[in-house]
């Protein structure tokens, strides 16, 4: 039975990454019509169509963004097995994903400790909300990601890590919420859709038909942060991103019920983990 061979996983992701057939030949040190005639063969094989031209370049198909996913982590993979069977250590490129909060406040010293033990992985952490970070692990863009209640993925695995205390904060001339409804001709100050702290918050504010004047979107807790201390509006933050960016007396605190303010932080993958995210497991459990 026929299949995909990873010399041609190979060649179509350098074609991918230098973007044209010339460049990937130069750099896989083969002629152009060799490289062309492996990505018609691979086309031929799956039954699709993997680029469309575009003027002098080549871009990827839909079928084609869904090979490469299947190419990095099949390719990544093999090496891990080779370098594996050679030293028995942890090697290569570890994606990872976090929340911004988790990121700012968690991880460095984590990912210091995981260095020390595995110094020849190489981790490449890229932050987002739970959404885009599920998605991403989902499409083996990356690895294995840090996200927060609430979200539904069950075709991952996971294990709770943190355990984060959420709190409303409003400028310092608000000393005092009397009910949620006091917020109704305010401003609410989040991340984008897709951030579980924000559907907490909404969730709550629902609750009690509750609708912010206005949503404004940030990038950043930094941001956030600066916007509620101007004044602005209300957001709502884990303690341990306050305390990491010394901003606790920046702003006003409100406590939030607990069904609101008790979050848990999850790592979550899919499928089997490689040799660097097993040793972080671990890592992280004993942590624990």
């Amino acid at each position: 039975m026929r299949t995909i061979d990873l010399e041609s996983l190979l060649i179509f992701r350098t074609v991918v990454e230098e973007g044209g057939v010339v460049r990937a030949a130069s750099k896989l040190h083969r002629v152009p019509s060799n490289v062309t005639t492996r990505i018609r063969q691979l086309e031929e094989y799956l039954a699709v169509q993997l680029f469309r031209r575009e003027g002098r370049t080549l871009a990827l198909t839909t079928e084609g963004h869904t090979l490469l996913n299947y190419a990095h982590r099949l390719l990544r993979l093999a090496d891990e097995a080779v370098n594996e069977m050679q030293t028995g250590k942890p090697q290569g490129t570890f994606r990872l994903g976090s929340l911004e909060s988790t990121a700012g406040s968690r991880l460095a010293p984590i990912l210091s400790h995981y260095h020390e033990q595995h110094p020849d992985v190489i981790v490449e952490l890229m932050t987002g909300t739970t959404a885009a970070l599920i998605k991403r692990v989902t499409q083996f863009e990356i690895e294995a990601a840090f996200v927060s209640e609430p979200y539904t993925a069950p075709e991952l695995e996971s294990i709770p890590i943190f355990q984060e205390k959420l709190v409303l904060i409003t400028s310092n001339k608000i000393s005092r919420l009397h009910s949620p409804s006091d917020l109704g001709s305010s401003t609410m100050i989040a991340f984008a859709q897709g951030c579980s702290y924000r559907q907490c918050l909404e969730n709550w504010l629902s609750h009690h038909n509750v609708i912010p004047q206005r949503v404004l979107e940030f990038a950043s807790y930094q941001g956030m942060i600066a916007c509620v201390a101007a004044g602005t509006g209300f957001a709502i933050v884990p303690v341990s991103v306050l305390s990491a960016l010394q901003a606790n007396d920046k702003v006003n605190q409100h406590a939030l019920p607990k069904q609101v303010s008790s979050n848990k932080t999850h790592l979550v993958w899919r499928g089997q983990a490689s040799s660097a995210l097993t040793a972080f497991i671990k890592m992280l459990k004993t942590k624990k």
